[in-house]
């Protein structure tokens, strides 16, 4: 069935229902399959959209741009040293400036304020790219990955392991609460997510039939596991205690061979990326030299297993977010 989403911005997952989210899936899967078949969708051709990018990324730029072209719409890219918002310009008039040349506003930066902040004074829908709270448009393509994969979402067991006091941990628990999917965080105590924020799950957990629980034993937490999921353990940037420290506290949690083995046969393997499964990287090479790790959240095995679905899930963040850009701005 389909609802009028037009207007309206996409900060968090808190903000939609089900059936708004149910929507939005079944537009990716529609546009994806137009994507697949060749067939044009420029619906939105005439209207443009801009990025604003204060922090960097490969797959939501490259998301957000292809999507655009696809649907016919022009779209400048703005980085942190490309716009003065913050500098010289408040939120608020960068906002309302934005929004009498475009159609729609992306940003992807730190502040949850920020961006709720930029959807107040816009007046064109705003979209959260990614914030230090949540990262919502990367929910619609996990869901759609593990919908695509699993054949259903109610009912899944999805684990989380790592860290899930942050953006991801925030917005997969909010994802599954609202779908109907168990949540498990398998992580050290300190990390769980913010008591408000669980108690919130619960309550919207209790409607769609899921379960919220949080678990520092491994063993336990991907018992009959549908899904495992992690993500980077320490910011680009963190100084090497900070690197010393979360990985003596997260190793237990890394996403090995024996904690697939002990999920279902049939579980997969999620991870938004970008991954330190090997020394190929720059921050996986100085990690190995500094600290004797060769792999940090997931071993190269699970990552290039049979098992791991990481590429599709990134795939799917241009279907959605054109899901959710055509969905918003409208014909």
């Amino acid at each position: 069935m389909a609802l009028n989403l037009r207007g309206r911005s996409f900060l968090k997952l808190l903000d939609f229902t089900p059936e708004e989210i149910r929507y939005l899936l079944d537009l990716s899967k529609e546009l994806k399959t137009l994507k697949r078949t060749g067939i044009p969708h420029d619906r939105l051709r005439g209207k443009n959209i801009v990025l604003l990018f204060e922090k960097t990324s490969t797959r939501t730029r490259c998301s957000f741009e292809v999507a655009g072209s696809d649907l016919g719409l022009g779209v400048t890219y703005l980085d942190a040293a490309g716009s003065q918002m913050g500098k010289k310009e408040s939120v608020a008039d960068t906002a309302r400036v934005l929004g009498r040349m475009y159609d729609g506003i992306e940003y992807r930066g730190f502040s949850q304020d920020t961006v709720e902040e930029l959807a107040e004074y816009a007046g064109v829908p705003v979209w959260n790219g990614l914030t230090d709270e949540f990262h919502p448009t990367q929910m619609i393509a996990d869901l759609l990955t593990i919908e695509e994969k699993l054949g259903r979402l109610k009912g899944v067991n999805f684990v989380y392991m790592g860290d899930a006091r942050n953006n991801m941990g925030n917005s997969l628990m909010v994802a599954c609460a609202k779908m109907g999917l168990n949540f498990i965080a398998c992580a050290p105590k300190e990390l769980f997510p913010a008591e408000e924020l669980v108690e919130e799950c619960k309550k919207i957990a209790k409607v769609s039939g899921a379960s919220i629980t949080l678990t520092e034993d491994v063993s336990e937490g991907s018992k009959n596991a549908d899904v495992i999921y992690t993500d980077v353990w320490v910011s680009m940037g963190e100084p090497d205690e900070v690197w010393e420290s979360r990985l003596r506290l997260l190793h237990p949690y890394q996403v090995n061979k024996s904690v697939m083995d002990n999920a279902n046969s049939e579980a997969i393997f999620m991870h938004c990326l970008p991954a330190y499964h090997d020394l190929k990287t720059k921050i996986g090479k100085d990690v190995g030299e500094k600290f004797g790790l060769t792999e940090i959240e997931v071993t190269d095995e699970v990552f290039e297993g049979k098992q791991s679905v990481v590429f599709d899930e990134a795939e799917n963040r241009m279907h959605s977010i054109k899901a959710i850009i055509l969905a918003t701005i409208g014909v």
